[in-house]
């Protein structure tokens, strides 16, 4: 049976979704006796998870790749009105009251959608890693303030400082984590406010000496959109608890709002840091045009943000693992991605230089969302985010079972998007064969458009709103 619109919902609290009490549901439907809140609570979510200082590395990025201030600028202005897209996309986890892992098998199947549920879990991961490496530097550095040089010793107590922080708010679940978006971004808003105003007037606005050209612009926009795109797996976890009449129009501009807010002003806080020092090691570079009763609260303010960031990928992730088969509670499936995480965090820590890392991760995971991201996206518009919500948990046959749990449709154009991207990459780790015929070019973000028209031209006379 179809869940309707129409089915009565409650706002208050229900007992399973308590804040700091372990969270009982998983990628089971929510019961609509069990929906609360109201689309406020995505602002929150969107606004604390991207008060991060990856932004302000990525803002110091494009300025690397040879734009100047105001150019910089506009690319992270563009960048954070991607964020529409997630407040948009989080309409589905309301209609099904499921994570959009689960929702993404209408578009490739139930066995279609666990090749690229893996992909997007090794890519979560990776996003929290890169957050949690982030943090315990500042943690490192705060120590060394202090007057402790413990090297190994201090860098990794400084991790397991900050892996505890972030496990036990994912832990306890979406209550919790809700709680912790909310208050935690009171805290990070003020202080990276303070941030921008120390750092934006020493801003060097004038032009560079040379154009960034076709690569410098589109190495900037891969790495803005990096951040956003990233997300696209996620919004329906964080929206599967409110009620059925929450709208399209405050989910949007709420989710929106709130990811544009805290994404464009960290990002402009790191455009104006790289036109004014040597960004390489980027919390250091910051930290050096502060005064010294503010560095602190600077590295304070990075550790909070890399939590808060970490804490909704990581939760997220277990969520995912659920998808993918692991049958255990949501609880005990975040233990595995915790520990991925750990063993990950110590690699960039010891074992690689982090800010090539950083660069070449942030390059290639477009690889895998943006194809993804265009051909779910495609699927919602085709169906008006209307699924048939017993079907997406059947283990075999119904509504999207496709053939023998393979929607045709959706995998190839998955893999157009994925051979479009792969062939216009421009990273440390690999470069596409057309990049160079494109003047240095980096068009990877195109593939989500290349697989998304694909969808649309293999599946429009099959995939249609449910009645």
């Amino acid at each position: 049976m179809l869940e309707r619109e129409t089915a009565p919902v409650t706002t208050g609290r229900p007992a399973t979704d308590e804040v700091f009490q372990v969270e009982e549901h998983g990628i089971d439907p929510i019961p609509d006796a069990e929906r609360h809140g109201g689309a406020k609570d995505v602002f929150w979510l969107w606004f604390g998870s991207n008060l991060t200082f990856t932004y302000v590395i990525n803002g110091a990025l494009a300025v690397a790749f040879g734009l100047s201030f105001w150019q910089a600028t506009a690319v992270v202005v563009l960048g954070g009105l991607s964020f529409l897209v997630i407040g948009a996309a989080g309409l589905s986890g309301v209609r099904t009251g499921t994570a959009t892992l689960v929702i993404s098998r209408a578009a490739f199947g139930r066995r279609g959608n666990w090749p690229a549920g893996l992909l997007n879990w090794i890519v979560s991961i990776g996003y929290t890693i890169v957050n949690t490496v982030v943090g315990t530097l500042a943690l490192e550095a705060f120590f060394t303030d202090l007057g402790w040089n413990g090297g190994h010793a201090a860098r990794a107590l400084a991790l397991a400082v900050t892996l505890a922080l972030t496990f036990a708010v994912a832990f306890w679940g979406h209550a919790t984590v809700q709680f912790a978006e909310r208050w935690m971004a009171y805290v990070l808003a003020a202080g990276f406010a303070a941030l921008l105003a120390l750092v934006l007037p020493g801003a060097d606005t004038s032009a560079p000496a040379a154009a960034p050209g076709a690569s410098g612009w589109s190495l900037a926009f891969v790495v803005m959109l990096a951040g956003p795109f990233s997300y696209l797996p996620m919004p329906a976890d964080y929206t599967r608890y409110l009620p059925r009449t929450t709208s399209l129009g405050s989910l949007t501009w709420s989710g929106a709002l709130g990811g544009f807010v805290s994404s464009v002003a960290l990002g402009v806080a790191g455009v104006a840091a790289a036109t004014q020092a040597d960004m390489t090691d980027a919390v250091a570079g910051t930290e050096g045009l502060l005064p010294g009763w503010f560095q602190p609260l600077f590295l304070a303010l990075v550790l909070g943000g890399s939590v808060t960031n970490s804490i909704i990928t990581l939760y997220s992730s277990s969520l995912n693992l659920q998808v993918l088969g692991i049958p255990w509670s949501r609880a005990r499936a975040l233990v595995i991605s915790a520990a991925v995480t750990a063993a990950g965090s110590l690699g960039a820590l010891f074992l690689a230089d982090f800010t090539t890392s950083l660069l070449s991760f942030l390059s290639l995971l477009i690889i895998v969302f943006a194809p993804w991201g265009g051909v779910f996206l495609a699927d919602m518009v085709l169906r008006r985010c209307t699924y048939d919500s017993a079907a997406l948990h059947a283990e075999t046959g119904g509504a999207y079972g496709y053939r023998s749990g393979w929607h045709p449709a959706g995998m190839t154009a998955l893999l157009a998007g994925l051979l479009f991207s792969a062939l216009t990459c421009d990273s440390e780790l690999w470069t596409g064969p057309l990049v160079a015929p494109l003047g240095g070019a980096d068009l990877t973000l195109l593939g989500a458009v290349v697989s998304a028209l694909v969808y649309v031209l293999l599946a429009r006379r099959t995939v249609a709103p449910i009645q």
